[in-house]
C-alpha cells in the first residue's frame, strides 16, 4: 500500500511543459524572463508593487530584516509557534529574537506582542522590528497589529512562507507591513522545488534586497563588490516552475479546502478534538487550507505521538505541529512572553494530509483511519 504525505507537491503536464520551454531557452542562470515574469505576476497576485525572487523564503526574510536594521545590538520580536526559519533569520543580521506566544488559533497573540514591544522599549531595548507568521495558511489577525506598530514606528515583517493564496479581510498574505516573504519550497501550497520570494510597496527595500541576493555586484563591466552579498537569487529553470503552478494555485487551493471539508466531516460532532482555525472568533473561509490541523479541546488532552504512530502504521503520514521557537535548545536563552497556547499546540495538536495531489481514495483512507487513531490518542 503507497505511503500517503502531508504534503506532497502536485505536478502536472503544464509544469513539465513550463520548465521544458525555460531550458531550451537557453535561460539557465539565475536570471531570465521566467523570473522577470514570476516576479511581476506574484506581485499582482498579492496586490504588491514589487518582488524579487530568491533561493528560499528565509533569504527573503534575511535580506527583509537587513533591510529594515535588524543587527547586533537590536532585537526582533517573533511569534513562537513557527517554524525555525523565522527565528533563524534575525540570527543571521545578529540581532536576537524575542519570542511571543500564540493565539488559540495558532497566530500570534496582538496584545501580548504589544505588550512585549512596550516592555522592551520601556527597559531600553532596541526593537528592530516585529515579525508575523501567517501560520498553516492562515494569515495572522492583521487589524489589532498594523496600525498599532504603526504608531510605535515599528516595522513589521509578514512571514507570509505558508499563505499564499490566503487572505485577511479580502487582502492577500504577503500584503501587509513592510515586507514579506513568502516560501516554494517543496511541501507549500505551490512549490518551485526550493525557492521563495521578498514582497513589498517600498521600491527602495526591494531594489536593495535585489542587489544583496546577486552577492552585492556593482554595476560595472568587471567584478566589484563594496559590501558583503549573498548568492540568494532564483533560478530561471524554477521560475518557469512556479509560473505553472502560479497558474493552478486557486484549483490546488479548492482540492485542499475540500480535503479539509472531508476531514471536518469526521470530526465536526465530537467534543474532544476540533479543526484549527475554527471556533476562534472567525472561521476559515479565508485560509488557503495548506495544512489542516488537529487539536485537542480544552479541557480535553490529546497524546499526538500515539495518533501519529497509529496512523503511520496504516501508511499514512501525520505530524506534530510546530515545537515552538522558546522550547528549542538554540533558543533556550532568548526571552518571552508567554501564556501556554503554543505549549499546548505542541502537545496536543498535528497536521494531517493536505497536499493537494492526495486522490479521493487517499483522503477517505485518512478519513477512515482518523476515528480510530484519535481514539488511541484520548485513552
Amino acid at each position: 500500500m503507497a505511503r500517503i504525505h502531508l504534503s506532497k507537491a502536485d505536478v502536472t503536464e503544464l509544469e513539465e511543459k513550463y520548465v521544458l520551454e525555460a531550458l531550451r531557452s537557453g535561460w539557465v542562470a539565475p536570471v531570465g524572463p521566467d523570473v522577470d515574469a514570476f516576479e511581476q505576476e506574484v506581485a499582482r497576485r498579492v496586490g504588491v508593487a514589487h518582488a524579487v525572487a530568491l533561493s528560499s523564503g528565509t533569504a527573503a526574510l534575511h535580506l527583509a530584516l537587513l533591510e529594515l536594521g535588524a543587527g547586533p545590538g537590536r532585537v526582533v520580536v517573533v511569534p513562537t509557534m513557527t517554524f525555525a526559519a523565522s527565528a533563524n533569520a534575525v540570527t543571521y543580521t545578529g540581532a536576537e529574537p524575542v519570542f511571543v506566544d500564540a493565539g488559540p488559533d495558532g497566530n500570534v497573540e496582538p496584545a501580548l506582542l504589544l505588550e512585549a514591544v512596550d516592555a522592551l522599549r520601556a527597559e531600553g531595548v532596541d526593537v528592530a522590528a516585529a515579525m508575523t507568521v501567517d501560520l498553516f495558511g492562515r494569515c495572522a489577525e492583521y487589524d489589532a497589529l498594523v496600525d498599532a506598530l504603526a504608531e510605535r514606528a515599528v516595522p513589521l515583517v509578514e512571514d507570509a512562507a505558508e499563505a499564499l493564496g490566503a487572505t485577511y479581510r479580502g487582502r492577500a498574505a504577503g500584503a501587509f507591513g513592510r515586507a514579506a516573504a513568502l516560501s516554494f519550497n517543496g511541501n507549500k501550497i505551490m512549490t518551485t522545488s526550493g525557492g521563495g520570494m521578498l514582497l513589498s510597496d517600498d521600491a527602495t527595500l526591494v531594489e536593495r534586497a535585489r542587489y544583496l541576493s546577486t552577492q552585492a555586484r556593482r554595476p560595472v563591466a568587471h567584478y566589484e563588490h563594496t559590501e558583503i552579498g549573498y548568492n540568494y537569487r532564483l533560478s530561471n529553470i524554477l521560475a518557469a516552475l512556479g509560473r505553472a503552478q502560479l497558474s493552478r494555485l486557486d484549483e490546488m487551493i479548492a482540492r485542499r479546502r475540500t480535503i479539509r471539508e472531508r476531514y471536518a466531516a469526521v470530526i465536526d460532532g465530537r467534543a474532544d478534538v476540533q479543526l484549527l482555525g475554527r471556533g476562534h472568533g472567525r472561521g476559515d473561509e479565508e485560509d488557503n487550507a495548506w495544512l489542516t490541523c488537529v487539536t485537542a479541546t480544552p479541557p480535553h488532552a490529546l497524546d499526538v505521538d500515539a495518533v501519529v504512530a497509529h496512523l503511520d502504521g496504516q501508511g499514512i503520514e501525520a505530524r506534530h505541529l510546530w515545537k515552538p521557537m522558546h522550547l528549542q535548545p538554540v533558543f533556550a536563552s532568548c526571552r518571552r512572553w508567554l501564556t501556554g497556547h503554543a505549549d499546548r499546540l505542541f502537545r496536543t495538536g498535528l497536521a494531517l494530509p493536505s497536499g493537494s495531489g492526495l486522490t479521493d481514495e487517499e483522503v477517505a483512507r485518512v478519513a477512515a483511519a482518523l476515528p480510530a487513531a484519535l481514539q488511541e490518542g484520548t485513552r
